[in-house]
């Protein structure tokens, strides 16, 4: 049997393939948002707000070059490219996986950083020292991404025939080593260093909360802090959470004599690849400020849209009176802007950020 044919019914495919792209939708809308956001106030972004637009990266990186060629293989009942197209899918998968992984595990150790001088007024991490970081991130996963390209692990379809990834099944036989190394070094270690930072940081938090010194002071720090970590705890409990039950198939379909359905391997994988869209989703539940921007450019299309279709055909390109049903906007435009500038220069939308 073909290794990229399907192995699902016909309607199971189409139905994994409008889910698929739903969350590619998702993702690639939810994820441009946030980095439109982050780049119409990039003068005023603070040095750890970085980290939350690589995250934003790695998803619609994953977004953008893996789902679209799911979608078509799914519809298509089979895998479309063969090799060459597998590897390319597997690869991104591993990269921008693996860079998600440090990214967050730098996150959670800059925000213990930052709990530790709650009394400092300065600058707790610089922006070339989280840009040096970041750098890491990305050469740390290209590393691991190409070991298997190189002999030290393998790329190669998933069970279920239309999807690509490491090859479990094969890495069992030729490169047990390497399991146990990407085990450890891209899932264990990073968990515990996230876990450990955060629970570092509730127990600073509890300390500065009970001190007596500058204590209203003290306080609203400890409220911000305990806000931001509850945003940085929720997104990386996400992404763990959801490649955990697909680390536990891939180790299951390696040490288990009892091999796992197509159709029960392809629920996992499914559920991991939904980590590219909750980040914006607990954005926009947990910052006001992010909320107000994306209504307000949700506003700003709408009304475009409106005028563009009642716009005289008389009026010059740069005419400054507008007619939207009816009415001029040229006093709606200029309130719009006051409200804009003036959100951008007291808020900020990407929880991440630390005073």
């Amino acid at each position: 049997m073909d290794i990229y044919s399907s192995k699902l019914s016909p309607a199971v495919d189409y139905g994994v393939g409008a889910f698929l792209l739903l969350i590619a939708i998702l993702s690639i809308v939810g994820n441009l948002l946030v980095l439109f956001m982050a780049y119409k106030r990039s003068s005023q972004m603070k040095p750890a707000e970085l980290l939350s637009v690589n995250l934003a990266i790695t998803d619609l990186g994953a977004a953008v070059s893996m789902y679209p060629l799911a979608v078509a293989s799914l519809w298509n009942h089979s895998w479309l490219g063969g090799d060459v197209t597998c590897i390319y899918y597997g690869w991104m998968g591993f990269f921008f996986g693996v860079a998600s992984v440090a990214t967050l595990t730098v996150m959670a150790v800059v925000r213990f950083t930052a709990s530790m001088t709650l009394h400092s007024h300065t600058e707790k991490i610089s922006k070339r020292t989280v840009q040096v970081m970041l750098v890491g991130t990305w050469l740390y996963a290209l590393l691991w991404a190409v070991f298997p390209l190189i002999g030290w692990g393998a790329y190669g379809p998933e069970p279920f025939g239309l999807s690509c990834t490491l090859a479990w099944a094969e890495m069992k036989e030729h490169s047990p080593s390497f399991v146990i190394s990407m085990f450890a070094m891209n899932l264990a270690i990073p968990a515990i260093i996230i876990i450990c930072c955060y629970f570092g940081i509730i127990y600073r938090l509890n300390f500065f909360y009970k001190s007596q010194e500058n204590a209203k002071i003290i306080q609203n720090k400890v409220k911000m802090q305990r806000r931001l970590m509850l945003v940085a705890v929720l997104i990386s409990a996400g992404f763990i959470g959801c490649w955990t039950p697909y680390g536990i198939v891939s180790l299951w379909s390696i040490y288990s004599t009892s091999s796992i359905t197509p159709h029960v391997s392809v629920l996992p994988c499914l559920f991991a690849k939904t980590s590219t869209v909750y980040n914006p989703l607990i954005y926009y539940a947990f910052s006001k400020s992010f909320q107000q921007e994306v209504m307000q450019l949700l506003h700003a299309c709408i009304r475009s849209q409106a005028c563009r279709g009642s716009q005289p055909s008389n009026l010059t390109e740069n005419t400054v009176y507008m007619v939207c049903e009816g009415t001029t906007i040229k006093k709606d435009l200029h309130k719009e802007h006051f409200k804009s500038t003036e959100t951008d220069a007291n808020t900020q939308f990407i929880p991440l950020d630390y005073k």
